[in-house]
């Protein structure tokens, strides 16, 4: 059987964000020029659907559209322009951190909200160097996502009470801002961040090609700037 082809996977991808703004915008006929418009990214189709049922039924609210990897986000941003972004971290492809920092260089306008199951103190803070505007755990009710989603729109930030409870916020906050210490990381491109994820993530190099629509010597090329810049950074330290 026929593998998927580069091509059917784009165009998979872009007719997913399509059918989902179509959605949005047949349940947006009746909306006002002051709602803010908001933005999904889970990996998991439930939590996406549970999450825009919650959101659509608040009138201040416009859910635009949802995605379910932070690449298919970073094309919704390009084309939509939310006034908020929700933010899974842990998805396949490009994860929310790595997306987030795109988003904020893509759209400056356009406030990020983790919205994560999983919290460290580490994590934390690399959503904020990225340039999130709030943090918040899956398990908040709705009044708190509707307060985090307000409170970020008005270009403050916003944490959930359970982290509160848990971590020193002004001390992550001060560590997010202090410039931090260079890795092997840091040299690489987005694009060489995003081959790097999906090496770890076991993938081979066709179907990282197919992922990211390019040929595989692209990705071999990709895969050898790497380990270049790498084995540079290693070799000065």
């Amino acid at each position: 059987m026929p593998g998927i082809t580069r091509w059917q996977r784009q165009s998979g991808e872009e007719q997913r964000l399509s059918m989902s703004m179509n959605r949005s915008l047949g349940r947006a006929s009746g909306a006002n020029s002051h709602q803010i418009r908001v933005l999904l990214v889970d990996d998991h189709a439930v939590i996406r659907q549970g999450l825009r049922m919650l959101l659509e039924s608040r009138p201040e609210l416009e859910v635009v559209a949802d995605c379910e990897n932070g690449r298919e986000a970073l094309l919704a941003v390009e084309r939509l322009k939310p006034d908020v972004v929700l933010m899974d971290v842990v998805m396949p492809g490009l994860n929310g951190i790595e997306a987030t920092r795109q988003i904020r260089k893509a759209s400056s306008t356009t406030r990020v909200v983790i919205l994560s199951g999983f919290v460290d103190e580490e994590q934390i803070t690399g959503a904020l160097r990225n340039g999130a505007s709030g943090y918040l755990v899956k398990n908040s009710d709705v009044s708190e996502l509707v307060l985090a989603i307000q409170t970020v729109h008005r270009g403050n930030q916003y944490y959930s009470a359970a982290l509160s409870e848990g971590f020193d916020i002004p001390e992550l906050q001060l560590q997010a801002r202090r410039p931090e210490q260079k890795t092997g990381l840091d040299t690489l491109t987005a694009r060489e961040r995003e081959v790097l994820q999906l090496i770890a993530e076991g993938h081979t190099n066709q179907q990282i090609a197919d992922e990211l629509v390019v040929s595989v010597k692209t990705v071999e090329a990709h895969k050898s700037h790497i380990m270049e810049k790498l084995k540079a950074k290693a070799a000065r330290t």
